[in-house]
């Protein structure tokens, strides 16, 4: 019997700080219409840690295997939950991507501070950003555009960035990374020394952070990307366990 093709792998989405799963809300449809189960994981920001096991529970919600997609801290949230089987693939989107002896905050420090710390302020133990501040997140988007993205923003507590959860999952599961060379959150250089490290698959767009809402077709391409070259590995491996079946099978 011909072994079938395997199915289309799910996306799960994973949000960065001041965003939520709103952030990917350009992408989604497409991607739903392409035939992937896809959801966006709704995480507090609170501790690494539990960030990490939403994203867990999330993968529950949908068939294995499953590419995560993170964008900005979502980097440091899929780098850790990625070790879980049930995950086949990464895509990071101007994402941090952290080390076992790294923090998302130490990451950064070893490259200048961008133009969007200039504009956070501390409050009920969260990092909020200032309205001027957007600019410096999300400047190649129209202003109403701007405006919303602020609007729907979420604060991490204080510490978020002091430590990580358990797991290097690129060492181990392919990678793809979007470089965002016009980054005023994120360092360009920074994520160009990330996605080489992890042996990633690059692409480089004309961005602000939120590639995902400026230039939303350009994101799409690499996720279908992502998605088909799982789902060839995924149907060869299932053709090599069917020869080994057949070959098994007294004539």
């Amino acid at each position: 019997m011909t072994p079938t093709r395997a199915a289309k792998p799910s996306i799960v989405f994973c949000h960065g700080i001041w965003a939520d799963g709103s952030c990917f809300s350009k992408v989604i449809p497409t991607l739903q219409a392409d035939g992937h189960e896809v959801i966006a994981a709704q995480y507090g920001l609170d501790t690494p840690e539990g960030d990490v096991a939403t994203v867990k529970r999330t993968l529950g919600r949908v068939s294995s295997p499953a590419i995560l997609v993170g964008h900005s801290y979502g980097g440091s949230v899929i780098t850790a939950a990625g070790t879980d089987d049930r995950v086949a693939g990464l895509v990071y989107i101007a994402a941090l991507a952290p080390d076992a002896d790294e923090t998302s905050q130490s990451q950064q420090e070893k490259f200048p501070v961008t133009d969007v710390f200039k504009y956070v302020e501390l409050a009920d133990g969260r990092f909020w950003l200032r309205p001027e501040g957007i600019e410096c997140f999300a400047g190649d988007l129209p202003e109403q555009e701007q405006l919303l993205v602020w609007a729907t923003h979420y604060a991490p507590a204080a510490d978020l960035f002091s430590r990580n959860a358990p797991g290097v999952a690129w060492k181990s599961k392919p990678s793809w990374y979007i470089v965002a060379n016009n980054d005023r959150t994120v360092q360009p250089d920074l994520e160009r020394f990330l996605a080489k490290r992890m042996g990633a698959i690059t692409h480089a767009i004309d961005s602000s952070h939120v590639a995902m809402l400026s230039h939303p077709g350009k994101v799409i391409d690499v996720i279908r990307a992502a998605a088909r070259a799982v789902q060839e590995s995924a149907t060869a491996a299932g053709k090599a366990a069917s020869g080994a079946r057949n070959a098994a099978i007294p004539a």
